[in-house]
């Protein structure tokens, strides 16, 4: 597939365009992120939280830290859109978002290669959790920053 024709639409219209879009990615962040928030806030409540070692519990806590920090960035659009709403902000909306949606992602991207560490770790021991988080890493890696490398040099 080659360059695609630009589209006949204003600068507005492109605007808008860009912020539903960008609706659409914060609806599946904002649930992902608040999900998997919620299942580490859980942990501490259950039994086997006494049996981590210090590493495992600091493994955690900079995870529920991350967790926090995507869940943030994910939903500050919206306080971001309610403030600057019928301001003629837009432009500036969908480039602050936008960078706050690449910021959700590495932070969601972070927890989840430590929480599958982590979860590895206690069930079956360090060497699996080291290497569950390193596969973790390496297919977040290829799904989320090479694979639109490689489809958007395959466009251009």
């Amino acid at each position: 597939m080659g360059p695609q024709p630009d589209r006949d639409e204003s600068e507005a219209e492109r605007l808008d365009r860009n912020w539903n879009e960008m609706l659409q990615e914060l609806r599946v962040t904002q649930t992902g992120t608040q999900i998997l928030t919620g299942f580490l806030l859980t942990i501490p409540f259950q039994q086997r939280f006494t049996e981590l070692d210090d590493g495992q519990r600091t493994i955690y806590l900079v995870l529920v830290a991350f967790a926090a920090l995507a869940t943030i960035l994910a939903l500050a659009p919206v306080s971001l859109h309610r403030a600057l709403f019928r301001q003629g902000a837009k432009p500036q909306i969908v480039a602050v978002t936008n960078r706050l949606l690449i910021g959700a992602l590495i932070s969601v991207a972070i927890t989840l290669i430590g929480t599958s560490w982590l979860i590895f770790d206690v069930v079956v021991g360090h060497p699996a959790g080291l290497t569950a988080g390193a596969v973790t890493a390496v297919f977040t890696a290829a799904a989320w920053f090479a694979l639109p490398r490689i489809s958007g040099r395959r466009q251009g």
